[in-house]
Formats: structure tokens, C-alpha cells, sequence
């Protein structure tokens, strides 16, 4: 398995921190919701699955009730720069050039932000849920933060409709935004809200919607 941020964003990674900002509607409140819906769970052991410069680690690791993130990733480039970002956590952190098809160690919760868009098809999601709820402790919990758009209808047009004007308003002329759109459907994919909810519930997950912004969604699963 093979990815690079830079070559599939079409950016120099170390702008993308603030190119994220840009592509993603809410990205800011996706990292705020996900890490605080994590630390509710007070949880010992943190996987940050596709955890890139490590944007939601940091938020994580602001909690002091949550114990070590491990950072994993298949891009070197991404999680050199977590390193470099996170060094001042010392033993709260750990990093991983893994991937999603790696086996999981057993952990108290699951993360993932912008990431899991990566995964081809309902149904290996349905398998990588499967893995997550297996490796999760009693009362663990799953929170992935990530694009939910269906792949055809009315529905999909009204939030790509919605995510060019966020891009337009970020600086990126509507022209280009379209060209984005069409460049990263090249690897990513993305399937509704109802279907992300379904997948989670299908593998034992109480699964819930908890934050929405356009085609943005912040989606938990309790054990």
C-alpha cells in the first residue's frame, strides 16, 4: 500500500497544515469534537489511524486524561513532520509507519481524521470497522472525522455544491476547486452518512452521528 500526501494533494507537505484548512469545511471543530469525544472515554491507549502531521494527535495529547497516542501512517514524509510537531510529549507518543491493513494492537480508542476516505469500498470499511471494534476494550470508543457524501443524487451535488464555496471562500478560485474535487477522486472515496452509520452498527458499534458541517461529519462508535 502506497500514499503520499504531497503527491495526491498536490502540495509541498509543509503546507499542510495550512492547506487542510482550505480543502476541508470545519476542519478546526472536526480536530475539537474528535479529540474531546475521545477524552471523555478517559482512554490509557490512543490509535491514531492515517494520523499525517499529526493535527489531531496534538489535540488529543492537550487532553491530560488520555494516556499515549500512537500515530500511525504510510506516508514518511507525514510523520516526520508529526515528530518534529509533537517531540514535546515525550513517552505520550508513539509513531508507526503502518497501514490501515496492519493488525491493530488492542487500545481503548480509535481515531481517524481525514484518512479513511482512503478505503476503496463499503465493504473493506465494513471489514476495517469489523478490526476496530475487535481491537477496542470494553467501553472503548471509535472517532472518525472525515468527508460523508453519497455517490450520487441530489444530496451528493447540494454538499459538493457546498464544499467549492468553502474552497472559493478559502481563495481557491471555483475553477480550481472543481479541478481539486476531480483530482482526488483519483484515490478517495466517499459514501453517506447513512451508509457510515450502517457499516458501524453492521459490526456491533452504537454509532452515532455527533457533528456536521457540509459534507464534513464527525462519526463515534461506543463498544
Amino acid at each position: 500500500m502506497s500514499h503520499r500526501v504531497s503527491r495526491h494533494l498536490r502540495i509541498e507537505v509543509a503546507t499542510y497544515d495550512h492547506k487542510i484548512r482550505q480543502f476541508v469545511p470545519g476542519y478546526e471543530a472536526m480536530l475539537n469534537i474528535a479529540s474531546a469525544v475521545t477524552a471523555e472515554v478517559k482512554p490509557s491507549h490512543v490509535l491514531d489511524l492515517g494520523s499525517g502531521s499529526g493535527g489531531l494527535s496534538e489535540t488529543l495529547l492537550s487532553y491530560p486524561e488520555i494516556g499515549i497516542v500512537e500515530l500511525w501512517d504510510i506516508d514518511p514524509e507525514m510523520l516526520e513532520q508529526a515528530q518534529i510537531r509533537l517531540s514535546r510529549y515525550g513517552e505520550r507518543v508513539r509513531f508507526k509507519l503502518r497501514s490501515f491493513n496492519d493488525p491493530f494492537p488492542a487500545c481503548d480508542a480509535i481515531t481517524a481524521c481525514i484518512s479513511l476516505h482512503h478505503v476503496p469500498s463499503l465493504e473493506e470499511k465494513e471489514a476495517l470497522y469489523e478490526r476496530t471494534y475487535n481491537a477496542l476494550r470494553e467501553g472503548g470508543i471509535f472517532v472518525n472525522a472525515d468527508a460523508a457524501v453519497p455517490t450520487h443524487g441530489k444530496e451528493k451535488e447540494r454538499l459538493y455544491r457546498y464544499w467549492a464555496s468553502h474552497l472559493v471562500a478559502s481563495g481557491i478560485p471555483e475553477e480550481r476547486a472543481w479541478q481539486h474535487f476531480e483530482e482526488w477522486a483519483e484515490e478517495d472515496s466517499y459514501f453517506s452518512l447513512s451508509e457510515e452509520l450502517g457499516a458501524l452498527s453492521a459490526v456491533g458499534f452504537d454509532a452515532h452521528c455527533v457533528w456536521r458541517e457540509g459534507p464534513s461529519a464527525v462519526v463515534i462508535g461506543r463498544r
